[in-house]
């Protein structure tokens, strides 16, 4: 009798083992994955003394992790209709190695790009659900802007600064005007009979890091044309990394009091973009893949993002001869697009939700994350590196950043947006991106 009441619990456990590949994604990963213990507790001692269940257990154990290997290539490859760019990234390699022209290689590793940073926003979202809303804030500003970051440094290394300087001033402008106009756009037009509000004090805090920013790019700019260094050559290049140095901190300190000192005036954008302490009707507050589902993602995004930035950038001057375009539009205004392709659909779909204040600071916050962050640290680098990169933006591009902060500032003044207002900042986008395309940088190839 005991015997077959010990093969009914094998029996009953192998049954349970097959049921696996019914139960949620969730739960099996709780229960098998990240909890050795309960695949111990699953294991009938009797059976286990007998050496019937270790083999099935084995197998039951193969074929979990080759089901969660699949459905977290579903997730993340397949669940975005985006994802079909992803093999222009390859066939610019081909190309690249076939043929080598510099104007469909830049073209193709520009759409290949695209949805890598789309799903490297995405899988920061995903990690931040396992890392609270303080460290999240850090990863959102640290990965937010990594494709940019991961085209400059690649610029650098090859001596390009005034790329490094152009790609990432057209980060900011693109946030500013384009994806922060065409949330309050979309926002305003599916919110037509009402004006949308967000918070006037984080609207202002950023503009004051935003004009900090400005002064941190002007006064090199002034000093270079004024002719009054006092150590001509060096001194401009001095201040510049000086200014930066400054900017890094004035950050770090931005950082602590958003997430740290003022966190009921400042609340973190979390996993899901609602604010902390408030529930969401329309988000599920369920993460779709695993802590180490995201770590693995975030790093595999990031090899192949660099590994293409390598050939978009050695393919640049290139392109811009075969398509007649000077490199000064290529950088302001392509190459951000690419960029900030995650952070325009987030901006866009926060506004057609009423969430004014995540827009803004998916919009805003990714502007200030580069000109605070993003532009300084590159100077710390090209220091490290050796090479001469500064804070001089040349008189055209500061002029255009400092215009482009003080209409930004002066739309959100009031702490209301409407479908007008988006308007107004996508045509002024545009009129920047023309500006740019008649305008012929004389440095654009990097000074030395």
């Amino acid at each position: 009798m005991d015997y077959k009441l010990q093969m009914v619990g094998v029996q009953s456990n192998l049954e349970q083992m097959g049921s696996l590949d019914e139960r949620s994604t969730h739960e099996f990963e709780d229960e098998s994955l990240f909890s050795p213990e309960a695949g111990v507790k699953m294991q009938p001692i009797h059976a286990v003394e007998q050496g019937l269940y270790p083999v099935g257990l084995l197998a039951a154990r193969g074929n979990s992790y080759t089901n969660i290997v699949r459905r977290s290539i579903k997730t993340v490859v397949f669940s975005n209709k985006l994802n079909l760019l992803m093999p222009f990234g390859p066939l610019a390699i081909l190309i690249y190695k076939l043929t080598g022209h510099k104007g469909w290689v830049f073209f193709l590793t520009l759409m290949g790009i695209t949805p890598l940073a789309e799903r490297l926003g995405y899988a920061t979202e995903q990690l931040a659900f396992f890392t609270g809303p303080t460290v999240g804030g850090l990863l959102n500003a640290t990965f937010g802007n990594a494709t940019e970051l991961i085209i400059s440094i690649y610029a650098l290394k090859n001596g390009m600064m005034r790329v490094v300087q152009l790609s990432l001033l057209g980060s900011i402008l693109s946030n500013m005007l384009l994806v922060l106009g065409c949330a309050f756009f979309c926002g305003g037009l599916v919110f037509y009979r009402k004006e949308q509000v967000f918070s006037k004090a984080t609207a202002v805090v950023n503009s004051g890091l935003l004009l900090m920013a400005v002064m941190g790019l002007l006064f090199p700019a002034v000093l270079h044309y004024t002719h009054t260094e006092v150590h001509f050559g060096k001194s401009e290049l001095a201040l510049s990394r000086f200014s930066s140095c400054i900017m890094l901190l004035a950050y770090a300190a931005y950082l602590f009091f958003q997430l740290k000192s003022q966190q009921d005036l400042y609340v973190p954008i979390n996993e899901e973009g609602s604010p902390n302490g408030e529930s969401s009707d329309d988000d599920d507050e369920v993460p779709e893949i695993s802590k180490w589902e995201s770590i693995i993602w975030l790093s595999i995004m990031t090899i192949w993002i660099s590994i293409l930035s390598e050939y978009l950038v050695n393919a640049l001057e290139g392109a811009s001869v075969a398509w007649n375009m000077p490199i000064s539009f290529i950088s302001v205004i392509l190459l951000p697009i690419v960029g900030n392709a995650a952070e325009h659909a987030s901006a866009i779909m926060f506004a057609m939700k009423d969430k004014l204040d995540l827009s803004l600071g998916v919009a805003i916050g990714s502007s200030t994350q580069i000109s605070m962050f993003g532009i300084p640290f590159c100077v710390v680098v090209g220091w490290i590196m050796g090479r001469p990169m500064d804070l001089n933006f040349q008189l055209f591009e500061t002029a255009t950043l400092f215009i482009t902060v003080i209409v930004v500032a002066f739309f959100l003044q009031e702490g209301t947006s409407n479908y007008f207002k988006g308007l107004m900042l996508i045509l002024c986008y545009l009129i920047v991106g023309a500006s740019f395309f008649v305008h012929e940088d004389p440095d654009a190839r990097g000074r030395t």
